[in-house]
């Protein structure tokens, strides 16, 4: 071993030293170390669990070409509702779909019956046919 070599080693082993003063043994520990047979079968168990879930995730994400577009299998059966059940008005508007989605109901009749009331709203109530028109 050549002079070099030598001063290169106490080198590592004074900065092995220092990063284990400052964050302690573990951070200068070998990661082979604490590992034995059960732990790696532990492993390959989590690796198997990984993938199965991961595999069903892919399954569901499944795309489907249409007018030369891929496009998502969850999309093309999901129904969308964007008729207000409220005033039976159809809705492109974006703010309607957050109303519709917790409410059950577009914008304007968020604003006219539920605003303010929404307990007696989530409870049940609607408004009659004839005086929402």
């Amino acid at each position: 071993m050549g002079k070099n070599d030598q001063k290169k080693e106490q080198y590592i082993m004074r900065l092995e030293n220092a990063i284990a003063k400052k964050y302690g043994c573990d951070a200068v520990k070998n990661p082979a170390s604490g590992w034995d047979e059960e732990k790696e079968a532990e492993y390959l168990e989590q690796i198997k669990e990984f993938n199965k879930k991961f595999d069903k995730i892919l399954t569901h994400q499944d795309k489907v070409e249409v007018n030369g577009v891929l496009v998502s299998k969850k999309l093309l059966t999901r129904e969308s509702n964007r008729t207000c059940p409220v005033c039976k008005i159809y809705s492109f508007k974006v703010q309607d779909d957050i109303y519709m989605t917790k409410y059950s109901c577009c914008f304007k009749c968020y604003i006219q019956y539920v605003e303010h009331r929404e307990e007696r709203w989530l409870s049940g109530w609607r408004p009659h046919s004839e005086t929402n028109q």
